[in-house]
């Protein structure tokens, strides 16, 4: 396989059925479905935990949380495990990040022979806040995102406009004086994160009566877990929003994710105009989904498929055009992916957990069990999820666990966890589990992580009076503390 370079563009909160190549007659994302159609999408594809910082430390470095210890959005990536980044340079080649990383410091080696407009966790230490966990402190941020629902302009859409103009100037000027190996390009973007706030061109293309209604939606329809109850209850779900608020913040969504295509449509047409399309290697990937109103939760967070699953694009040299991969893959498969493409080699004392996409789309089927876990915010205990075949199962601490048929029920409405017919499967999901780590000893040493930090910085009472900031801000943006 000939090395090529590679554009990896990562958007934030992206949920894979928000798309229009998945099948989701509503949104419009052009650039990014002729993207699909130019190479292979991988319909079954996971974030290795649905929160900003461990998914995106787990992209880093192809490995998960538990082994490397980024469990929350207050344990951020500091450079101190090699990511792709460090092996690429390493070797010579150029590697380059424009926009966010979520990372603790532009100061950390962190794997970039430079960062442009980067952005990292709030004063590199990030949401405190979460990481108390025995008690459940309300966050009343998060509400406000989706009663403030609708069009205009924000921080966020002004930066993503910037990272997007980086991100056409480095290819015209900066590509070319890039050596003779191929470089590396991560541009990533923070749309359709909250704040929900859509340009109104964007606004204007959708009808909120037309919106789709969030699946188990509703008081009455809702699935009866402790675990779902503690993040409705922390991040102020409990009482309902009203229909109208509903479709308009799904509207608004809507709009932000192609808002997303627009931006990624001007990359893409940049690497055309200038005659690097067939020696460049291109991936799409989002770092977790967004609940979107489903089962009564906004946000991510949850393992359900709407927050655990993202979407996933490959095109370029070598790719099968116009395909879809059902083979169950992650985030983490970044790492061996990107290092493929260029034609850089793994260091002896790697160990990423991930396998190339590049050979999986080529029809590679590696043994092996996909995982997704949580440990931060809104939750007293681990959660862990696997795939089996068919079956999702989701592994929580101290709390029952739950098990979905994903072919014939893709919505996850029925548990099948309590269901006797169903007791050796559960049990051979577990076993699967078990045989990757252990749920009990990753909890308490996640535990221990979060409560030395906590104490690092003042101890538990001063942690709550900081409170939460909501989102982090973009690059000259201030915070705001509830």
């Amino acid at each position: 396989m000939k090395p090529t370079n590679l554009l990896f563009l990562m958007s934030d909160q992206h949920t894979r059925h928000v798309l229009g190549c998945t099948g989701n007659p509503l949104v419009r994302t052009p650039h990014l479905d002729r993207l699909a159609e130019r190479g292979t999408r991988f319909a079954e594809a996971y974030t290795t935990s649905p929160i900003c910082v461990p998914a995106r430390a787990s992209f880093a470095t192809g490995r998960y949380p538990h082994q490397t210890g980024h469990w929350d959005n207050a344990t951020p990536y500091r450079g101190e495990v090699p990511s792709w980044g460090h092996r690429l340079m390493e070797q010579g080649h150029r590697c380059v990040s424009i926009g966010k990383l979520h990372y603790r410091s532009s100061d950390d080696p962190n794997g970039f022979d430079e960062e442009i407009v980067p952005l990292h966790v709030l004063d590199g230490v990030g949401d405190l806040y979460g990481l108390i966990r025995d008690e459940l402190h309300p966050r009343r941020k998060n509400r406000g995102y989706v009663e403030s629902a609708g069009g205009g302009e924000s921080p966020y859409s002004a930066y993503d406009r910037n990272i997007t103009a980086e991100a056409v100037r480095w290819l015209k000027e900066e590509a070319p004086r890039s050596g003779d190996k191929p470089w590396a390009l991560f541009v990533s973007l923070v749309c359709p994160h909250p704040p929900f706030t859509a340009p109104p061109e964007f606004y204007r293309l959708y009808d909120h009566a037309a919106m789709p209604w969030p699946v188990q939606c509703g008081p009455e329809h809702l699935p009866i877990h402790p675990a779902i109850e503690d993040y409705r209850t922390c991040l102020n779900l409990g009482d309902f929003f009203d229909e109208a608020t509903i479709r308009k913040a799904v509207a608004t969504y809507y709009a932000l994710c192609s808002f997303v295509d627009h931006n990624v449509g001007q990359v893409l047409a940049a690497v055309d105009a200038l005659g690097l399309a067939d020696s460049t290697r291109i991936v799409y990937a989002s770092d977790h989904g967004e609940s979107l109103g489903r089962r009564g939760v906004w946000g991510k967070s949850t393992l359900y498929e709407e927050s655990a699953g993202i979407p996933l694009l490959l095109a370029g040299p070598d790719v099968p055009a116009g395909e879809t991969c059902t083979t169950p893959v992650t985030l983490a498969d970044g790492f061996p992916t990107i290092l493929a493409a260029t034609g850089a080699r793994l260091h002896p004392d790697d160990a990423p957990v991930g396998h190339s996409l590049l050979d999986i789309a080529a029809g590679e089927r590696p043994r092996r069990t996909i995982l997704s876990e949580y440990h931060a915010m809104a939750s007293r205990a681990a959660s862990f999820m696997i795939r089996r075949g068919p079956y999702k199962y989701v592994h929580y601490v101290g709390y029952p666990p739950q098990l979905f048929d994903l072919v014939a029920d893709p919505d996850e409405v029925r548990d099948l966890a309590a269901d006797p017919d169903h007791a050796a499967t559960l049990a051979a999901c577990e076993a699967d589990l078990r045989a990757l780590l252990d749920p009990e000893a990753v909890d308490a040493a996640c535990k221990a992580d979060q409560a030395r930090i906590v104490e690092q910085h003042g101890g538990r009472e001063r942690v709550l009076a900081r409170g939460t900031f909501g989102n982090t801000p973009a690059p000259g943006e201030k915070p705001t503390f509830a």
